[in-house]
Order: structure tokens, then C-alpha cells, then sequence
């Protein structure tokens, strides 16, 4: 990534990936229904709106952890028979409402479906996502003097693919899944800031992100490093656009959960609002 020397910074910009730099209501959140119809036999499939409800809660981030548990409430819901699938579900007086799940399977079966079944090539979902900004919109923010990089709960490989390979940013800074614990622990937050390296410890860090965890992190990071700005910018994603009703809703719970703004899409956060909200 190419920026100007870290003394002349003016601002950092942390951004999430999913939901902000690309689309993943066909990729992320289909895999992640077609997991817990998979889990309970077709009995049910949760919709985008269900979707959004758990998320609004701010823990669940992680989608294969958002998988499991609406499969516990599903079945903590419903007095039913428990699915014939082996060695993924079954009754367990140990487990969350008698039932328990194999972690490790319900993960594979997620990403044989997000990400494919080849080992060497992405050829599932991920390749449907459409983007939502293109590489000339990081090179303003560097003309503007800021600093930018990534905070994702997504995989390395995930993020890299779209960062690299379709996005062909060089070398972006990347704080994936497995180099920090999940949103909306502030630590890859931390560690974004760290690795571009500002000299001035006060300069503002903006973290971008579309979900109430994100907001989340930014106030945790606000409460464990008070000493610099931290600012919460909210990006409504794509599946939550169809009507305004829903945006407003959506747009609504991002505040509360400690947004400064909201934008309909990214390249409303040019370089000239950033200076604006720091």
C-alpha cells in the first residue's frame, strides 16, 4: 500500500469488508441459511431479516457461530425430531436445549458452499460477490493524506481474494479472522492502527463497518484507548435497501449501537466527508 509518510497523516481509515467492500447477501448470509436448513432438514431457513435480528445483537459476527446458534434456537423453539444427519446433530443432555452440534462439520459444510469444494480455487458463492468500490477510491483517500486498511472477521484467504485479486490493492493492511479475536473485541482494531504506523498517537481512526458489532468495536476501543478520536461510520448494506423503511430500521440501530453517520454506500465516505467528521 502505498501512503504518504505516517507524519503527514491527517487521519486512519480501518474499513470491514463484508457488507462494505463487497456484497455478501448471495454469498456470506446465503451460505449461512443454506447451513441451517442443512441442519434441520429443510424445517427451516432463516430470512435476511431473521439474519439482521441476530446480528443486531452484536456478538455474532462470525457466521459459522451465527449458523449454530440459530440452529440451537431453532430447536430450542420447537418440540420436534431431532434430523438423521450423522455425526453433525443430535441429542445431547450436555448441549444447548438437548441438542449438540459438531462444530468442525457444520464449518466445512458452510464453506464447501461459500467457498467451493476445490482445495486450490475459489469456485463457490465468493465468486458471485459483486463489489461495492474499486481501487481508485483508496487512492483519494491517499491523496487526501489518510491512512487506510482492513479489520475483517473474514479468512485471510477470503479477504485477500477480494482485496487483491478483484479489488488489486498491493499489499493492503489485513487484520483477518485468525490474527485477532472476534468483533466486537477492539484488538484487530489495535492492530490495523499499529501496522500503518502513525507517529502522532492522537490522530483519528475512523472504523467503517456495516453491522452493530462494528459499532461496538469502535466504542470498546474508545473505552480502552481514550486517548485518540475513535469514530463509528456506518455503511448500509445492500439487502437492507429495498425499501426505506427497512434503511431507516437498520440505519437506526447502527446509531444507537454508536454510529456518528450512516452512508447508503461507500463512495459517499469521500475524503472530503472524513474531514468533515474528524
Amino acid at each position: 500500500m502505498a501512503i504518504q509518510s505516517a507524519s503527514l497523516l491527517v487521519a486512519l481509515v480501518i474499513f470491514d469488508i463484508d457488507g462494505v467492500i463487497r456484497d455478501v447477501g448471495g454469498s456470506y448470509r446465503r451460505a449461512l441459511a443454506d447451513t441451517v436448513e442443512h441442519l434441520t432438514e429443510g424445517a427451516y431457513r432463516p430470512s435476511q431479516s431473521e439474519i439482521d435480528a441476530l446480528k443486531a445483537e452484536g456478538v455474532w459476527n462470525n457466521d459459522w457461530e451465527a449458523s449454530q446458534e440459530l440452529v440451537f434456537r431453532y430447536f430450542e423453539a420447537h418440540e420436534v425430531e431431532m434430523p438423521a444427519i450423522q455425526d453433525t446433530i443430535w441429542r445431547d443432555d450436555a448441549g444447548r436445549g438437548g441438542v449438540a452440534i459438531a462444530y468442525d462439520k457444520l464449518v466445512a459444510f458452510f464453506q464447501a458452499r461459500y467457498r467451493g469444494t476445490d482445495p486450490n480455487h475459489f469456485t463457490g458463492y465468493i465468486c458471485q460477490e459483486p463489489l461495492l468500490v474499486d481501487s481508485a477510491y483508496f487512492d483519494q483517500l491517499t491523496w487526501a493524506k489518510m491512512g487506510w486498511g482492513f479489520f475483517s472477521g473474514a479468512t485471510r484467504k477470503s479477504a485477500d481474494y477480494v482485496l487483491k485479486k478483484r479489488l488489486g490493492l498491493e499489499a493492503p493492511v489485513l487484520v483477518a479472522m485468525e490474527d485477532a479475536p472476534g468483533k466486537p473485541d477492539p484488538t484487530g482494531l489495535f492492530a490495523a492502527v499499529s501496522q500503518l504506523k502513525p507517529v502522532d498517537s492522537k490522530i483519528p481512526v475512523l472504523y467503517v463497518g456495516d453491522t452493530v458489532a462494528d459499532m461496538y468495536t469502535v466504542v470498546k476501543a474508545r473505552q480502552q484507548q481514550g486517548d485518540r478520536p475513535w469514530i463509528a461510520v456506518g455503511i448500509l448494506p445492500p439487502h437492507v435497501q429495498e425499501t426505506e423503511a427497512q434503511s431507516q430500521a437498520y440505519a437506526d440501530g447502527l446509531r444507537q449501537a454508536g454510529a456518528a453517520i450512516v452512508f447508503g454506500n461507500m463512495q459517499e465516505l469521500t475524503s472530503t466527508a472524513i474531514a468533515q467528521l474528524i
